[in-house]
């Protein structure tokens, strides 16, 4: 009986070509290309939900729900406070006490929005006296508009050596040209170098608030109330204080600036470069979509500039927003 070769129990080995032999390391990468199909959505989304017209139905809608809810609350104060007059005259007497507190903090409420509106209002009507004035080149129609640009920031501390600057050297003028240059120089560039800081300052925030939190619409809350405070803060500094009300209106302001002028597109200036360019490749999508969220906020800030400020920016004086994006996000999400 011939003998049978014995089975190998050890591993067997193998051996493979020297162009096979490759390793983890020579793999080529996993391409990510939601990287670079960064476009904002965050901002869009917030841009397009404050800057969309209500239509006139459902205006009328809400002024009458508002009012309904008012008169039926307001019988039903005075139907409480009665009866319990009533039944317990000094419980009564204390919750009529209560109903007229609340009522006189509401009519002070009112009175504030209202100067609210009323200076915005005056912010402008000087806007449009400004932009006349300098289509005109009339040195007396431009002399009044400096005169009611005194007035608006007459006692404001941090204008003061401005407002002495402009008193000892606008009698030197003698066109309307030279005279807004005065102005712009001594009264509007220490404002503007405050609210492009706010600009920054938003941008900043919404950038990195997209890039380092997932949370579905967190970004566009984000984005919402940080440019809905910005551009507050922005009318503050230009004169034109607003309260709840005012600052909802002049965001839709704003934002109707931003959707009639086209400035919205992410597809010019720094924005395009961002979006379709190599930078967002290298970095998440994440913090793709926090740059263009924190371009798309600068963009919102000039505009919001441009509505507030009473004079219209020159040729050559409206801030570049690749600028302030550069400024506001430099060392954010590296060099």
């Amino acid at each position: 009986m011939a003998d049978t070769p014995k089975k190998s129990t050890g591993p067997v080995l193998i051996e493979l070509g020297e162009a096979s032999r490759t390793t983890p390391a020579d793999a080529p990468p996993v391409p990510d290309h939601a990287a670079v199909d960064a476009t904002g959505a965050a901002m869009q989304g917030a841009i397009s939900f404050a800057g969309r017209k209500r239509s006139r139905l459902a205006r009328w809608f809400w002024s009458l729900l508002l009012a309904i809810m008012g008169f039926v609350l307001s019988v039903a104060a005075y139907d409480f406070v009665t009866k319990l007059i009533e039944r317990q005259p000094l419980l009564g007497y204390a919750a009529l006490g209560l109903v007229a507190a609340f009522i006189l903090v509401l009519l002070i409420i009112a009175l504030k929005e209202w100067i609210a509106f009323a200076r915005l209002r005056r912010v402008d009507n000087l806007h449009r006296a400004s932009e006349a004035a300098i289509a005109h080149g009339d040195l007396t129609e431009a002399r009044r508009v400096v005169d009611r640009l005194k007035q608006l920031y007459h006692g404001r501390d941090d204008l003061r050596w401005g407002l002495d600057r402009m008193s000892e050297r606008e009698g030197d003028a003698f066109d309307a040209d030279t005279l807004f240059a005065l102005t712009e120089r001594e009264l509007m560039a220490p404002l503007d170098a405050a609210a492009i800081k706010e600009v920054e300052a938003a941008a900043r925030q919404v950038a990195l608030v997209t890039a380092i939190v997932p949370i579905a619409l967190a970004d566009v809350a984000t984005a919402l109330t940080a440019n809905i405070r910005m551009i507050r803060r922005v009318a503050e500094i230009y004169g034109g204080r607003s309260g709840a009300l005012g600052s909802w209106r002049l965001t839709r302001a704003v934002m109707a600036h931003l959707v009639a002028t086209g400035a919205v597109a992410a597809g010019d200036d720094l924005i395009g470069s961002l979006a379709g360019g190599g930078m967002l490749s290298k970095l998440s999508r994440r913090f793709g979509e926090g740059v263009v969220n924190g371009a798309l906020t600068a963009r919102v800030g000039v505009a919001a500039l441009e509505v507030c400020r009473p004079l219209p920016f020159g040729p050559k004086k409206r801030p570049s927003v690749s600028g302030i994006v550069k400024r506001a996000l430099t060392g954010l999400f590296g060099s």
